[in-house]
């Protein structure tokens, strides 16, 4: 699963954005956090397979395809949000090492990673997007009493509704210490376009998760509806329960569809963000309809813990959010579409 789309020669499968799609959809289908264990070695390991310096290539893409090194991204910071290019973390280039100044926040498993794929500002001279640097900055491995066990390094978790197995942090640096040689490409001021190329995949690869979502809430409701009974029959009888599963179904495949030729045009060579941007605004509306469908066909059920679905529910919210806010996608499509791409 971590090396799935790492060339071989790094050992990994040396697959497409499809075969991603349709393993991440497997796998989000029984729990979305599993589904998005790949999300994060994805990233990284698009960073560095098409930014990174031969030497980086060799010492992480190997380590990343085989499970033995965790990435995180670690860009989001607390007054920025999708604003990346306005993000306020310093690398200050200290001898031979950057040392890291700042606060970033929703870092998916920050703590028990091994590498963080690290957006920071290396020219304060610059307020924009053309004063950032990539690193790719190791880290110890943390634990729940000790969660960042590095100098320069605190943080904690941020508690949140669902995306069970998947913790949320927020992380201080003072001073944390980076080789100079993991500046990605070894470059400064090259961060902001090494990142913008990982945007389509990282979207598509998050339709796929909701499609996931969205195929297990459909499943649920459908098996749920068939064994229930009210007025001495299935509630699957009932014409305004059969339509929202059949509403379900349809739109998840729609979905599904459309995460598939955004993964195929990603696998052209051509240029997707419209597409990944569909995909993954769409998905996420339908995963978020079809777990409130699925709750309601549940009734009272549908609200209790010891109920799957319930869990589907607040996963499902997220998805709308993370990996680019509904807004964002929905801007990035208007945008692309004024601008004449169709």
């Amino acid at each position: 699963m971590f090396g799935l789309t790492v060339p071989e020669e790094f050992g990994g499968m040396g697959l497409g954005k499809i075969a991603m799609c349709v393993v991440t959809e497997e796998l989000a289908r029984a729990s979305l956090g599993v589904g998005s264990l790949a999300t994060r070695s994805e990233i990284a390991a698009e960073l560095i397979r098409l930014a990174g310096t031969p030497d980086q290539q060799r010492t992480y893409l190997p380590r990343i395809a085989d499970g033995s090194c965790l990435p995180t991204a670690v860009f989001t910071e607390p007054d920025t949000g999708s604003d990346l290019g306005a993000i306020r973390t310093r690398a200050v280039r200290d001898g031979g090492v950057y040392r890291i100044f700042g606060a970033k926040t929703w870092i998916t498993h920050g703590s028990r990673s091994d590498l963080m794929t690290l957006l920071a500002r290396t020219d304060p001279a610059s307020g924009d997007h053309r004063g950032l640097s990539m690193f790719l900055a190791e880290k110890p491995r943390g634990d729940e009493n000790d969660p960042f066990p590095a100098p320069g390094m605190s943080g904690g978790e941020i508690r949140v509704l669902g995306y069970r197995g998947m913790k949320e942090y927020e992380i201080a640096f003072d001073g944390f210490a980076v080789p100079a040689e993991n500046l990605l490409g070894g470059v400064e001021g090259q961060g902001f376009r090494q990142l913008m190329a990982t945007f389509e995949s990282a979207r598509i690869q998050t339709a796929a998760r909701a499609v996931g979502v969205a195929d297990s809430a459909c499943a649920l409701a459908l098996a749920y509806a068939r064994q229930r009974r009210q007025f001495g029959r299935p509630i699957a009888a009932f014409p305004r329960v059969a339509g929202k599963i059949a509403w379900m179904a349809a739109e998840t495949a729609v979905a599904r569809q459309l995460a598939y030729f955004a993964a195929r045009e990603k696998d052209s060579g051509r240029r997707c963000d419209i597409e990944a941007g569909m995909a993954k605004l769409l998905a996420a509306r339908v995963a978020w309809a079809a777990a409130d469908n699925a709750v309601q066909i549940h009734g009272g059920n549908g609200y209790a813990e010891e109920y799957a679905v319930s869990r589907i529910l607040v996963d499902a919210r997220i998805l709308n959010i993370f990996e680019g806010a509904a807004e964002i996608q929905a801007h990035v499509i208007a945008r692309g579409l004024l601008a004449g791409r169709n």
